[in-house]
């Protein structure tokens, strides 16, 4: 393999600059693998898009269903084969040997999500980071997730063992896909699935330099495969397959909902993780000055383009004024520009998005705004570019506080009581975090347990991203949980056994 840190351009400062063409890249995008081997896909190609200024990185595959059909296979293959015959130990070992490959490129990897996401290098770089992380953990727990014994009948030994699925198919959005091929392939590789990995098309190049390292770190042939291209066709082609045993998607409701129905015809069980609209709680009594950096990075990280994003501040009405001042003053010192410039955000993913990004603003134009940031004057015309926009007193039932933008567009909603606090908070359909600022630890634990979401922080948001932590929603937000030894337990099928010795 030829290492990325040969290939990768410098700018003047030195510093590792993402790659604009294909010769900058240490793989052939344009490829599948499958089964072991780099093959073209029979649709073809599709360009694949810088966000910061509208150029065309280079061509990746347009995988369809005659690719899906053969990376299935080959994953079945895998587990009849060496990959299947490998025990938990062994796969552990692998799995950390990737995560200090992925670690040793880091610079390489975060300048390639800067080129396909549009995400601000050092953005980048921590998801890159995350995704050694992942390995680490999960190679480290490959070994360690147990069956248990069960007391019976006299004359019966009875226990439990944790077996994979089989063949596992990963569907993954663009806007963290490192991070999110760590927490799904990452755990199904843990447990013993074979997978197959349908990147988003608007940014593939990471999973498809992930699959050269685990390529270099010794996985058996067919253990991971990928296939970039349209969901439309080979996300379909995967989520419907008959020979696939489980389906991890993160995403939209609308093809979440897509997902499942597919897979449902073939009695296949499903984790989805479809966004939110995730509140912050803000009392009276809180640490203004602990929270205020949560309260606006929680929306605006990535551009907004977060599934766990806190696009509702519910503040008390004792400090909505200073929030709202404080708020709208951090909201002015934001700047947006190219992935290179290292900002405090980048572009969106895609003209599209800033044109349904765009149509919200418009929707909010009867609402004062408290604060918005600024796009540089030498951003590129052609880049998908929006200033990030900071509402001021929202009704809880407008849209802007009901519909997930995807964007860098955050709501202030004053409220008098806890107990307004809870309705407002638990008053759209969606369910995926919450946080609560509060010095009241009697009110913490209240609200702990009366918020409707999958989880809750308390003075602060996110826990520092946390892969020791099961991730997941309630409602609208999906079901299954990522994350932790939950995500091993949900990519493993219980088995009991009952052993009659008289």
């Amino acid at each position: 393999m030829t290492q990325a840190s040969d290939t990768l351009t410098k700018d003047a400062q030195g510093t590792t600059a993402a790659p604009s063409k294909p010769e900058a890249l240490w793989f052939d995008p344009s490829l599948c693998l499958i089964g072991g081997e780099w093959v073209r896909a029979a649709g073809g190609t599709l360009p694949l898009v810088n966000p910061s200024d509208g150029t065309v990185i280079c061509d990746i595959a347009r995988g369809g269903a005659p690719e899906i059909d053969a990376a299935v296979a080959a994953a079945h293959a895998a587990l009849e084969g060496d990959w299947g015959r490998l025990t938990a130990l062994e796969r552990g070992r692998l799995l950390v040997k990737l995560g200090r490959l992925v670690e040793s490129q880091v610079d390489e990897l975060a300048a390639l999500e800067a080129a396909d996401v549009g995400k601000p290098l050092s953005q980048a770089r921590a998801d890159a980071v995350a995704l050694a992380r992942y390995m680490e953990f999960y190679g480290g727990a490959a070994d360690k997730v147990h069956g248990e014994t069960i007391p019976y009948m006299d004359g019966y030994t009875v226990y439990t063992l944790r077996e994979p699925h089989g063949v596992t198919g990963h569907i993954v959005p663009w806007n963290y896909p490192m991070q999110i091929i760590g927490r799904s392939v990452g755990a199904a590789l843990t447990m013993g699935n074979a997978c197959v990995l349908k990147p988003a098309e608007e940014a593939c190049l990471t999973a498809l330099a992930f699959a050269r390292l685990a390529e270099e770190a010794g996985f058996p042939a067919g253990a991971l495969n990928v296939v970039p291209g349209l969901g439309a066709e080979a996300g379909a082609a995967l989520s419907g397959h008959p020979n696939v045993q489980h389906i991890s998607f993160t995403g939209s409701v609308a093809t979440g909902a897509m997902v499942q129905a597919a897979a449902a015809k073939n009695v296949v069980p499903v984790t989805l993780e479809l966004g939110g609209k995730s509140p912050q709680l803000v009392f009276d009594d809180a640490d203004l000055d602990a929270a205020l950096p949560f309260l606006v990075n929680a929306g605006v990280q990535n551009a907004g383009q977060t599934c766990s994003a806190s696009s509702r501040i519910l503040v008390q009405r004792g400090v909505y004024d200073e929030v709202r001042k404080r708020m709208g003053e951090a909201y002015g010192a934001l700047t947006v520009g190219p992935a290179t410039a290292d900002m405090r955000l980048g572009p969106l993913i895609s003209a599209r998005q800033k044109e349904i990004v765009t149509g919200f603003l418009e929707r909010g134009s009867d609402l004062p705004i408290a604060g918005q940031g600024v796009v540089v004057d030498d951003a590129p015309e052609a880049g998908a570019y929006v200033r990030p926009t900071l509402f001021a007193d929202v009704p809880a039932t407008h849209a802007l506080a009901q519909m997930e933008i995807f964007g860098p567009v955050q709501v202030l909603i004053p409220f008098d009581t806890e107990d307004e606090a809870i309705q407002i908070a638990n008053g759209t359909e969606y369910g995926l975090v919450a946080s609560i600022w509060t010095r009241d630890g009697a009110r913490q634990m209240r609200l702990a347990k009366k918020l409707h979401t999958g989880q809750v922080f308390i003075n602060n948001y996110g826990a520092g991203g946390g892969v020791e932590l099961p991730f997941g929603g309630v409602g609208k937000s999906g079901h299954g949980r990522e994350k932790g030894f939950e995500a091993l337990y949900g990519f493993s099928q219980l088995k009991t056994v009952a052993a009659y010795h008289g």
